[in-house]
């Protein structure tokens, strides 16, 4: 056997088993009909369960029909009931029970039954001829528990130049769904080379979703990207691969045992096999408890798209069951405290599937007094409960002496239905007032409605407590969360006791990078006071605020955010996910949502957007009642604009609508894959700002990125926000401009040809699957040529071309100009790159060009805009020392305010603009064309003409005029104000033509 084979290392793996308790399996002993390894079954029923097998041997007529008869009668259960269900329960034959596995008992008073425990028969098998329709075909591994296969996994060795992609698609290409080791047996198969894992559930040719299963580049429950640490000390391991926690952890004996008896769940005809971070957290948890004992609080910080409501799950069951070193159980029960519908409905379908005792769990949604009958009856072990009825917990646990209690902390999303804004006081009243409270009441409520705060102030309510431990599972833990539950780490630091990235998450596939693509809009406006005799003193800080809030509702404003956002979105996002791509619009008040929401229906229906065959409609979310001070008499409602209950917002918005205004309401919680960009018209910060934005994080079918288009926040405020809950560093938007260097850099290296170029993406774009051949036969030149090139030059126009097509894919959705050869260098290098000899930094290559191809066609996808990194700061649990705001308001003049927001929004026109500006209207009097149009059309028709008349007098003085000329081609409000003005020519004219 030679050391670079194959099979050195399925031996190296197998010798390890064998070495821990494993038995090896000869391949010949598979039964491909019946499914099952016939020896390994009866020599475990033997053992384990010697008087039911005797009974069946006198009641079948003998060993051998017993045998016959048993295996068929097995055959026919695990057909039927599937192996999960079989390994847990039992089946019977003629009368006699069986079990087919024995798992860890919880406590040690029953002797025989660790003794049948310990007389579980797991195998090993190697090269397994396994496939009824395919005799030739063979698995590399095969994981046997009774004689009854449970897993399989395909090796690969990147010495032979075969890596877990190879694996991979050898089960989607070369293993048949419907063999009966596929079919109706195994529940996991493994892809494994000696750097990552990878696992599926189902096999189903090319569509075989493969999920990773790594530990994490930092080593399992720390932050860190995708992967595996290197192999060595730090991996706890001493085989020298990355991989070997594999089969050093997961397939250690008793965890593979309790792998299948705890954590794998089967329903309908699928199966549900946990991911490494959450197999991890709930081990390392029940490791702890059983060290440390009850009233140690752990908080476990998984990202979205962690899966962190199985965690949950899996973690409430295994603590129910979990005893101490004295047989007694750690905890009396265990209470889940959750705010969601649909996470009660899995984790009572998944407990369920674990544990089939009548009454296990308690799902309590109605009055505290079904709680407290709950935790002190006998049969319920796990409970379901609200956030709100948490405090009942804590004086129960204070009353009932003796009782130990888990209490596993869910993120509560109250605002997603609108409880916590709706026990808020209505914003009454007219004017000003109005609209000072219409802000203040939606930060109240936000700051209200924060998911950790209740359960915080009663942590320090009640103190340490011996009988009472909280686990807390949060995606976004805040400094207060963080001291209250977090572990003290060597810097005297609180940090999370298992921890799955966002990074990591992203990495993974198991979510979308919201940052990808994100541009920012600044707004630019000058005031003025209408009475400047009266120019009062005013808190600085409440009069900015006033003043920005009244510019943020001005109708021109809105108006003109109003014409971005669906102009955006029909140019952009309404293609993306197959056409059925959404948005939501975030705005900063209830006031606001419903000002938002009538200027963007109104820009629809101007356009005639709303309808033909592929109309935009918007939809708005908010609690309650709004009064708008400019319509005092009527008030607004959600249902009343929407035109149908909140109840059925999420469904129809799903089926019919395509945006969705929101203020404090489905920003957090909310989960609609289809939803693909988000405009956000309000201040966001903290924990705030990452849910928000990770509405957008869902993945889908056809989903291959994200937008966000940000009216209020710099993207430096979005880093701060994000740098707690990521570990990557941020980056400004990339400008224009930058393309143009990377393209010269890109076609002086000595590897494109302008002729290949054409003629390859011409081909692409030909729609013709005739001219694939043309593709690569353009291709292969360049990469002849860059091969050809010293290796430094060629890992610079490697990663030239990357960041090239990186930047130009972001460009291209938000820029209003294009330019056709850029866009054919992005085409031909999007195609090139997948082409090039895979350099030292590369992932995994891809096996199949193809496959890529038909993407570059029909979506363009951005690369980060917004990079991330880890927060090297400690947040503050109480900032200011907890003392609050201790200085006094500062006053200034209404002027002096006004002077500041203009200095700082408004554009500074030179003299000779003004002067322009004001001579335009005077030389209209004069021009004889004007005065034409004006007496022969209506005032729209010479409002088009005089817009095109001043546009090309700026382009002509555009080089005397330029601060002029860019506002008011990238100005909406100042151009409409400045054509006004002028349009007044037209009531003169018609006026002296009477």
């Amino acid at each position: 056997m030679s050391v670079h084979a194959e099979s050195a290392f399925e031996a190296n793996i197998e010798a390890h088993l064998l070495a821990h308790d494993w038995l090896s399996i000869a391949p010949a002993s598979y039964d491909t009909k019946l499914g099952l390894f016939p020896d390994e079954v009866v020599a475990f029923l033997q053992t384990t369960q010697p008087k039911a097998w005797q009974q069946l041997v006198h009641r079948h007529g003998g060993e051998s029909d017993a045998r016959r008869k048993v295996l068929q009668r097995l055959a026919a259960e695990i057909d039927h009931r599937g192996t999960v269900s079989v390994l847990r329960g039992v089946i019977k034959d003629s009368g006699v029970t069986l079990r087919l596995c024995w798992f860890k008992p919880a406590n040690s008073l029953t002797a025989e039954l660790g003794e049948r425990y310990a007389a579980n028969r797991l195998g090993v098998v190697r090269q397994l001829h396994h496939s009824e329709s395919h005799p030739q075909d063979s698995l590399d591994l095969v994981l046997v528990v009774n004689g009854i296969p449970v897993a399989t996994a395909e090796l690969k060795n990147p010495l032979t130049k075969q890596t877990i992609e190879h694996a991979m698609a050898q089960y989607r290409t070369d293993r048949h769904p419907n063999d009966l080791i596929f079919a109706k047996r195994t529940l996991v198969h493994f892809a494994v080379d000696p750097h990552r894992v990878a696992m599926t559930t189902r096999l189903a040719g090319d569509a075989t979703r493969f999920l990773p299963f790594n530990s994490g580049s930092a080593g399992p429950g720390r932050p860190g990207a995708a992967g595996n640490p290197p192999a060595g000390p730090s991996t706890g391991s001493g085989s020298g691969y990355q991989t070997a926690y594999l089969w050093e952890q997961v397939w250690q004996r008793d965890a593979f045992l309790e792998l299948l008896g705890t954590f794998v769940h089967e329903q309908d005809g699928s199966v549900l096999f946990p991911r490494f971070h959450q197999w991890h957290a709930v081990r390392s948890i029940l490791e702890a408890t059983l060290r440390d004992g009850a009233g140690t609080d752990r908080l476990i910080q998984h990202s979205a798209g962690s899966g962190k409501s199985n965690t949950i799950a899996w973690t409430a069951h295994s603590l129910s069951r979990l005893h101490g070193a004295n047989d007694r159980p750690v905890f009396d029960k265990v209470v889940v405290i959750t705010d969601r519908k649909v996470l009660d409905r899995q984790l009572q379908e998944t407990v369920a599937g674990l544990d089939h005792t009548p009454g296990t769990i308690v799902r309590v949604d109605q009055h505290s007094r079904q709680l407290r009958e709950a935790l002190e009856g006998n049969a319920a072990r796990i409970i379901v409960t609200t956030l709100q009825k948490f405090p009942v917990i804590a004086q129960t646990a204070n009353d009932v002496v003796g009782s130990r209690f888990a209490v596993i902390v869910d993120e509560a999303h109250s605002s997603t239905t609108g409880d916590a804004v709706s026990k808020l006081k209505k914003v009454l009243g007219t004017g000003e007032k109005a609209l000072d409270q219409a802000e203040q009441a939606e930060a109240a409520a936000e700051a209200s409605a924060e998911p950790d705060d209740v359960l915080v102030a009663s942590a320090r309510n009640r103190g340490k407590q011996r009988n009472l431990s909280f686990f807390a599972f949060t995606a976004t833990p805040k400094p207060r969360t963080l001291e209250t539950f977090g572990q003290l780490d060597a810097d005297g630091h609180r940090r999370p006791f298992h921890t799955y990235s966002m990074r990591q998450a992203i990495d993974e596939g198991f979510i979308l990078d919201v940052l990808a693509s994100y541009t920012t809009y600044a707004t630019y406006y000058k005031l003025a006071n209408s009475e400047p005799r009266h120019d009062p003193e005013l808190d600085k800080a409440k009069a900015r605020a006033a003043l920005a809030r009244f510019v943020s509702l001005h109708p021109y404003q809105l108006e003109q955010k109003a014409e971005v956002i669906v102009e955006h979105f029909r140019q952009k996002t309404a293609s993306k996910i197959d056409g059925r791509a959404k948005a939501m619009v975030v705005t900063r008040s209830r006031l606001h949502a419903v000002r938002m929401k009538q200027a963007i229906d109104g820009y629809l229906k101007r356009k005639g957007y709303d309808s033909g065959p592929s109309p935009i409609r918007a939809l708005v979310a908010f609690s309650g009642e709004v009064t708008d001070p400019d319509a005092p008499d009527l008030r607004h409602t959600e249902a009343g604009m929407n035109g149908f209950s909140e109840s059925q917002l999420p469904q129809r918005f799903c089926e019919e609508y395509q945006v969705l205004v929101v203020a404090e309401k489905y920003q957090t919680g909310f989960d609609e894959p289809l939803l693909h960009t988000m405009y956000v018209d309000k201040k966001l910060a903290g924990v705030k700002a990452v849910q928000t934005l990770s509405r957008l994080n869902r993945t889908h079918p056809g989903k291959q990125d994200t937008f966000v288009l940000d009216f209020a926040n710099s993207a430096e405020e979005i880093r701060d926000s994000f740098a707690d809950f990521y570990e990557e560093s941020f980056a400004n938007p990339t400008d224009p401009n930058v393309l143009y260097t990377m393209e010269h850099e890109l076609r002086t290296a000595g590897v494109l040809s302008s002729d290949e170029m054409h003629a390859a993406v011409r081909a692409l774009l030909s729609d013709d699957p005739a001219q694939q051949p043309v593709i690569y036969a353009n291709l292969d030149p360049a990469v002849g040529r860059f091969v050809s090139l010293e290796e430094e030059a060629q890992e610079l126009f490697r990663a030239t071309l990357q960041h090239f097509c990186r930047a130009y894919a972001f460009v291209a959705q938000v820029m209003p100009f294009t330019d056709p050869e850029l866009e054919e260098l992005f085409l031909y290098g999007r195609l090139l790159l997948t082409d090039l000899p895979a350099g030292e930094s590369d992932p995994m290559p891809q096996l199949s060009s193809t496959v890529q191809l038909t993407h570059l066609r029909i979506a363009v996808t951005g690369e980060s805009a917004i990079a991330l990194e880890a927060s090297d700061e400690p947040g503050e649990a109480l900032p200011g020392q907890g003392k609050g705001k201790q200085a006094e308001p500062v006053l200034d003049r209404l002027s002096a305010l006004i002077a500041v927001l203009n200095d700082k929004y408004g554009a500074e026109l030179g003299e000779a603009d003004k002067i322009w500006m004001e001579q335009q209207r005077v030389e209209l009097k004069s021009d004889h064309g004007m005065r034409t149009v004006a007496e022969n059309n209506d005032r729209q028709q010479y409002r088009l003409v005089l817009e095109n008349r001043v546009k090309e007098l700026l382009v002509q003085r555009h080089e005397k005029n330029g601060l002029l000329f860019d506002l008011f081609f990238s100005n909406q409000d100042f151009q409409e104000r400045f054509l006004d003005h002028l349009t007044t020519t037209y009531d003169e004219f018609r006026a002296e033509a009477s």
